[in-house]
């Protein structure tokens, strides 16, 4: 791979385009994934896999792919582990939410996805964080994609894949119209709740449903203050050091890898979630400088206080002693 510049688009991505194998992560996969592999690294090699997980074998290499790109599983010698960040958030006893029953879960996983230093999913990090546009053709999008690709010093993936790859975008945060058919295939698809994509027009419209990508730059309104807070932490610890500091509010909002482009959440929203995490937490705060400009400002390490802002906002973290040695396990650890 060429050497690039650091922040160049797709600059800490891993050329992983297609890799999908078509299918979105569907509810239920990241926890099947994570119970297979507890009992056996294995597992998902097996003949007998199809049964372990309750899918079919097409699925499979999609569910070692998802797994692997949220930061849950990781290689280990010819099988695989769950990482202590899986432990953190799916243990039956001491996880943080198990079922992926809350939406806050499901912001997180997709930040943990988009922002992850070695993103899997490249078509996904340019969408949400370079994409110049909020509504754009797939033709133009996939355009786009294959010149970051190429810039990017990755082999220019086929026009085939850039296809499936948005198609695959589409499908997993889009919803879709009212019809019997697409209400189940929105109950399989769980981060359709986030609403990060406008739904496609429907069939008996005139306007080609197949050729829209559209952002919903408002979506991140309705994401909980405290992934906000998380990812603004998580990347001020990326960007700025491991220690105390400050990082502006301008960066947070703007930067293509920051969380007000990843999570599609405003100036003013992400203003609003620091402040009301910061009223909880005495080691962060908001100020405004001499010039004006806003500073979130972080008296302690801010991986740390990242940490600490995630756990005390889960119940079952708070309510619960662990018998497993993982209560401490930090989320951020893969």
């Amino acid at each position: 791979m060429s050497s690039r510049a650091p922040h160049a688009p797709l600059a800490g991505c891993l050329p992983a385009f297609g890799r999908h194998r078509g299918y979105p992560p569907r509810y239920g996969w990241l926890r099947k994934v994570y119970d297979a592999l507890l009992h056996d690294p294995n597992a998902l090699r097996r003949p007998d896999a199809t049964v372990v997980l309750g899918v079919g074998r097409s699925m499979i290499p999609s569910m070692v792919f998802w797994a692997q790109a949220f930061g849950l599983a990781t290689r280990s010698g010819q099988g695989m582990v769950p990482t202590d960040r899986a432990h953190w958030l799916l243990d039956d006893e001491t996880g943080a939410d198990p079922f992926l029953e809350l939406d806050a879960s499901l912001w997180l996983l997709h930040w943990w996805l988009v922002s992850a230093e070695q993103c899997h999913v490249p078509s996904w990090q340019y969408l949400f964080g370079y994409s110049p546009l909020s509504r754009s053709s797939r033709a133009e999008t996939q355009g786009r994609l294959a010149a970051a690709a190429e810039a990017a010093g990755f082999r220019i993936p086929a026009p085939s894949v850039l296809t499936s790859d948005i198609a695959c975008l589409v499908s997993m945060y889009a919803l879709g119209d009212r019809s019997a058919a697409n209400i189940e295939d929105a109950l399989s698809n769980p981060f359709r709740v986030l609403q990060l994509l406008d739904p496609e027009p429907p069939a008996d419209r005139k306007a080609d449903r197949s050729h829209l990508v559209a952002l919903r730059r408002t979506a991140g309104r309705s994401c909980s203050a405290t992934v906000q807070t998380y990812a603004s932490l998580e990347f001020a610890a990326r960007t700025g050091g491991p220690e105390a500091g400050s990082i502006s509010l301008a960066r947070l909002a703007s930067d293509p890898l920051g969380p007000g482009r990843l999570l599609l959440t405003s100036t003013a929203d992400l203003r609003r979630a620091l402040r009301q995490v910061a009223r909880q937490h005495g080691g962060l705060a908001v100020v405004e400088s001499g010039d004006g400009q806003e500073t979130l400002v972080y008296s302690r390490p801010p991986a740390q206080l990242a940490q600490d802002v995630l756990g005390n906002a889960y119940p079952s973290l708070r309510s619960t002693t662990s018998r497993t040695g993982r209560r401490g396990t930090s989320p951020s650890q893969t």
